[in-house]
């Protein structure tokens, strides 16, 4: 009887401590920067797991840190520049491995290259 108390108290305790991780605990976090001589509006990420609005980004500037569940070293991301829209379009995230918990930055920039999917560029920035 005492073993069953004991194999019962642990069970409780493993079930206890096993909970799901919290939103202020663990996960990427991650900002955007803008780092092209134009402002950015309405820019939307999705990193697998939904889109995110980061809103408006002007010329060197950097947004504040959202919350991920998971997020890889390069994502989708949608803009708009002077009424055109500008798109990154990840084929998919196969062979990739996750973010591990942290601080990063996509670096956003213009390469000159006129075109939808041409001119944007990400770079991936650990903080």
């Amino acid at each position: 009887m005492k073993r069953i108390l004991i194999l019962i108290s642990a069970i409780i305790t493993v079930i206890g401590c096993s909970k799901e991780k919290s939103n202020d605990q663990f996960g990427p976090e991650i900002r955007l920067s803008n780092s092209s001589q134009l402002n950015f509006k309405n820019v939307i990420v999705d990193t697998g797991t939904g889109q995110v609005n980061f809103g408006d980004l002007d010329s060197g500037k950097q947004t504040e840190y959202k919350k991920f569940t998971k997020a890889y070293g390069y994502a989708f991301v949608k803009l708009e520049i002077d009424g055109k829209t500008y798109i990154i379009q990840p084929i998919d995230f196969v062979g990739e491995k996750p973010l591990t918990d942290g601080r990063y930055a996509y670096q956003l920039s213009i390469n000159g290259n006129p075109g939808q999917y041409s001119g944007l560029n990400l770079k991936l920035i650990k903080e």
